[in-house]
């Protein structure tokens, strides 16, 4: 009987079944298990080293031999103290400014037509402006000098008309020609985010300003451009560091007199191979344009919050 109540016990203990008060059978681990080793994921800074080392190859290597050849002796006084140096800078700060202010006030009331005023098309042209911002600056120079060159189509009507032997549209070539091509290029880059912060605007507001008698512009001074704002400043910031670095414009205008900080880099490089001169201009440019890009920065980040 006793060899009977065993066998019974060692069956229920092959089942699984443990009687109680009896001791848990001790389980056997399966030939090859055992406790696995924590797997070893590779150190964060071994992912961040190959960008941050072919950022400093194409990047960081070439600026440090800038700022190196402008620490020349003598290199910066004699660059701060030229009357070319400070006319460029004269002349690239208001040209950025002028461009900057006649791009948002361009800007706003084109984005207004286009948001708020139905017409045939209104869509293809929203569109237009996205693919718009892709073409490069000298293609829109190109088209102005085809308008108001000296033989471009404004000057070859005239002279037809009249029967002058030139005509009087020569303005491309001063500085107000830059100005014109560079609002015209830059505009879509404030109307851009303006169509964006007027897709989220509130039509009910325009409603219960219009039915309580209010003007368009009175619409537009009170309840738009307050909404409008942020997308204003953060366009406008980054159209003012895109002027301050435009080259292509400045050159393919053929403006002679007119010499920005980025032609001033090219002339004393290309030119007069003053490569201690051209670096730092270039410096200085640099720091200006960072010194704009990181308020645009702030106010593009305040605009989306």
């Amino acid at each position: 009987m006793a060899s009977r109540g065993g066998g019974v016990v060692e069956e229920r203990r092959a089942a699984g079944v443990v009687p109680t008060g009896s001791a848990p059978a001790e389980r056997i681990p399966a030939s090859g298990s055992g406790p696995r080793a924590p797997r070893r994921t590779p150190p964060s800074w071994l992912w961040a080293a190959p960008p941050v080392l072919a950022l400093a190859v194409v990047f960081l290597y070439p600026l440090a031999l800038v700022v190196r050849e402008s620490l020349a002796p003598g290199a910066y006084a004699q660059v701060f103290a030229s009357t070319s140096f400070q006319d460029a800078l004269v002349t690239t700060v208001w040209l950025a400014v002028a461009a900057t202010v006649g791009c948002l006030v361009l800007g706003f009331v084109l984005a207004l037509v286009v948001a708020f005023v139905p017409f045939p098309g209104g869509r293809a042209v929203a569109r237009f402006i996205d693919v718009f911002l892709s073409f490069p600056s000298f293609l829109i120079t190109l088209a102005l000098l085809f308008l108001y060159g000296t033989v471009g189509m404004a000057n070859g009507v005239w002279t037809d008309v009249t029967g002058a032997a030139t005509g009087p549209f020569h303005f491309l070539f001063t500085p107000w020609g830059v100005l014109l091509a560079e609002i015209t290029y830059f505009t879509p880059f404030v109307m851009r985010p303006l169509l964006a912060a007027f897709s989220q605007l509130d039509t009910a507001q325009l409603e219960v300003a219009s039915s309580l008698g209010a003007r368009p512009l009175r619409i537009v001074r009170r309840v738009i451009l307050p909404e409008a704002l942020p997308a204003l400043a953060a366009g406008g910031s980054l159209v003012l560091v895109m002027c301050l670095n435009e080259f292509g414009i400045v050159l393919f205008t053929g403006a002679k007199g007119v010499t920005t900080l980025p032609m001033l880099v090219y002339g004393k490089a290309i030119l007069e191979s003053d490569y201690a001169a051209a670096c730092v201009v270039a410096v200085v440019n640099v720091a200006i344009s960072v010194g704009l890009y990181a308020v645009y920065r702030v106010v593009s980040r305040r605009a989306g919050a």
